[in-house]
């Protein structure tokens, strides 16, 4: 994990100073104090966006060093998709330009963003640094196999059937595929965390040891959590606005906005897996990093699913050819990475390559 022992100890001011600055500035816009059109404030809420996610995953990351490995993954992970789905059912309930393929872009962008380029930098800085790096095959490969399995049947499958022109799933095929995919990460966190939890373990080096946050400080990071999940929700929806603006005069594709909201929820999660991986601890980099690409799609496809019956509006979940082309080319080259066992930097140059090719092709279709 990357709370260090010092973490254990303290409370860092930075990450209650952090939310609270948030919760100030939504004070002050929802009390008309400050313009929310205004330079200053778009910059104010980017840098309180940016902190109070970081303060997000650091809480969240206390809390996972309480509970252990492979439950901390998972709770790290489930903070992350909190923050996805609330930016996208904010945009969603706007009604903006691009509403009906938000959650497409952002859960497409996300698992390219984790599985070429945030894996992909893993693999380099590790191999640089250790020559080779091993991990378990078992947990890998099961993270990737539900990953690709709702990844199809959710952007990919919906161009080919016959119930509604594609890309879209008649009302009935969205509820089944949406039940579908959340029993399958509900079956995957039973295997995760009980039936088959040493498939997630670090075999190679064993548990880490090291201190244990405190009661008092478990408490605290419980209720900051929260209140970091709430400003990032709000701050995300008052910025969505901006940063559609800015997409659409810089020429971008509308779909480049779910691109945008793929990066910035998971730039903690990327910096934390980046930082396991370096410290040849590659099991959690993968752990952290899979596990978030699994919940990003896994439960990000379930609630739009339900929301977008419940509002009443379309939503396209197929790719286009482009992206049902990287999407299948993604998922064939990781379950060759994650087939061994062992990785090197070559493993790590194709997929930045393929990361590459899918940040070109979103700007430039």
């Amino acid at each position: 994990m990357s709370v260090s022992a010092k973490d254990m100890e303290r409370i860092p001011l930075w990450s209650v100073g952090v939310p609270l600055f948030g919760a100030l500035l939504l004070a002050a816009k929802y009390g008309h104090l400050i313009s929310a059109q205004s330079t200053v404030f778009l910059v104010l809420i980017v840098a309180g966006l940016g902190s109070a996610i970081f303060a997000a995953v650091h809480h969240a990351d206390v809390l996972a060093v309480k509970v252990g490995d492979p439950f901390g993954s998972v709770l790290l992970a489930l903070a992350i998709t909190v923050m996805e789905v609330a930016v996208i059912l904010s945009v969603m309930a706007a009604g903006a330009s691009g509403a009906e393929t938000v959650a497409r872009d952002t859960v497409f962008a996300a698992v390219m963003i984790v599985l070429n380029g945030i894996v992909g930098i893993c693999l380099v800085i590790g191999g640089l640094k250790h020559h080779e790096q091993g991990f378990r095959t078992d947990g890998a490969a099961a993270i990737l196999s539900v990953i690709a399995t709702i990844a199809v049947i959710s952007l990919v499958l919906p161009n080919f059937t016959l119930a509604e022109p594609g890309p879209v799933y008649a009302p009935a095929q969205l509820l089944f595929v949406g039940v579908a995919s959340f029993v399958l990460y509900g079956v995957f966190l039973f295997v995760q965390t009980s039936r088959h939890r040493d498939y997630f373990l670090d075999g190679l080096h064993g548990e880490e040891g090291g201190p244990l946050p405190g009661a008092r400080m478990t408490l605290v990071s419980a209720v900051l959590l929260g209140l970091s999940l709430v400003v990032v929700i709000l701050l995300a929806k008052a910025l969505t606005p901006a940063v559609e603006r800015q997409v659409a005069e810089a020429g971008l594709p509308v779909s480049f906005v779910g691109v945008v909201i793929a990066a910035i929820i998971l730039l903690p999660e990327g910096v934390a897996a980046l930082r396991a991986a370096y410290r040849n601890r590659l099991q959690m980099s993968l752990n952290a990093a899979l596990g978030s690409a699994l919940a990003s799609i896994g439960l990000t496809i379930p609630m739009v699913a339900v929301a977008s019956l419940v509002l009443g509006q379309t939503l396209v979940l197929g790719l286009n050819a482009e992206g049902m082309t990287l999407l299948i080319l993604t998922l064939f080259i990781s379950s060759l990475t994650l087939a061994t066992g062992r990785t090197t930097i070559m493993q790590g140059a194709i997929h930045l390559v393929i990361f590459g090719v899918f940040l070109t092709l979103s700007a430039v279709p």
